[in-house]
């Protein structure tokens, strides 16, 4: 990359999520409310799986790992969106948009594997009980999470630097709302051909490996669950899929319209929308679906809710 090229690239403009100023304070408004509720949600949903001890085992972990990657994501694409759309400013730094791309990248990752390694986990629970706290170790648990986040973010770095060693033209504007992989391509004068075959082979693998996965356990689960006797356990077995199961169908229903449909079928505005729903709402609806669906988690917001009331009422009595 030249060093004129250097010097274009110091300031990039984002188009932003609309370019109609009456829609701009209710989008805020609207966008800023479903920030927050998933910044609390995920973080309450962090919370209460490290300090609640009924919430230690290998399924909250993962959830925990859910809360951490929504929470990532959202966190990397939110506040600057939010920010641009109320100083009605689009500009963002060249190395702020590399940051912005390399953690967003790393955390939607590592979220489409942890889902196909919760289905496995439901897996083993109901099909190997009797094996499942010999296969689902706290070390094997563990080495999953790590083999998923070193993987993901070898991957995203991958991408990331074969783009910053391209050479860029003069044209500086995103057509996007945040700094995602083929936007941030449309700005290279460089042939783009076996970069974006790169990223096919990459996006097309980690969609397609880990929606196989949840597939399979979930086939074993259907079958496991048909061969029950009792009417009670098979409802258990469901109850325990559920929240799961409402994830995944609303995260990978998102991503195969936003990518499988064709392509004289999109369009901008349509995309972004579809961006922002799961960037931004996929992160506040999932601590939601496991808040309200899950009699644990249900359970352990409200020990925490009794114990810290009653640890404020203590010391409201001390003072007296």
């Amino acid at each position: 990359m030249n060093k004129t090229n250097l010097t274009i690239l110091n300031e990039l403009i984002l188009m932003g999520i609309t370019d109609r100023p009456e829609l701009k304070i209710p989008l805020f408004g609207l966008f800023l409310t479903v920030y927050m509720v998933s910044l609390v949600g995920n973080l309450g949903l962090i919370i209460f799986t490290v300090i609640d001890s009924r919430l230690q085992t290998p399924m909250y972990f993962f959830l925990r790992h859910l809360a951490s990657t929504d929470l990532g994501y959202s966190t990397a694409v939110g506040p600057k969106m939010l920010f641009n759309i109320l100083a009605d400013q689009h500009t963002i730094s060249f190395n702020l948009c590399a940051t912005q791309f390399t953690f967003f990248g790393v955390f939607i990752t590592s979220e489409i594997f942890i889902l196909s390694a919760m289905a496995y986990d439901r897996y083993v629970a109901i099909c190997n009980p009797l094996l499942y706290t010999v296969i689902m170790s706290q070390r094997a648990c563990h080495m999953l999470v790590v083999i998923i986040y070193l993987y993901s973010v070898s991957e995203t770095l991958m991408i990331i630097i074969k783009i910053l060693l391209s050479s860029f033209c003069g044209y500086n504007v995103i057509r996007h709302f945040y700094c995602d992989v083929l936007p941030l391509i449309s700005l290279l004068c460089s042939n783009t051909n076996e970069m974006k075959l790169l990223i096919l082979i990459i996006a097309a693998f980690n969609l397609v490996s880990s929606l196989l996965m949840v597939f399979m356990s979930y086939i074993q689960i259907l079958m496991a669950i048909l061969r029950m006797k009792s009417a009670e356990g098979r409802h258990k077995a469901f109850s325990t899929c559920g929240s799961h199961l409402t994830v995944v169908a609303i995260y990978y229903g998102t991503l195969l319209f936003m990518y499988v449909q064709p392509k004289s079928s999109h369009s901008f505005n349509t995309d972004k929308m579809a961006s922002a729903f799961y960037t931004l709402v996929i992160p506040m609806l999932n601590p939601m679906i496991y808040s309200l669906r899950n009699k644990e988690v249900k359970k352990a917001i409200k020990r925490t809710w009794k114990m810290c009331a009653n640890y404020l009422f203590k010391i409201h009595g001390n003072i007296q």
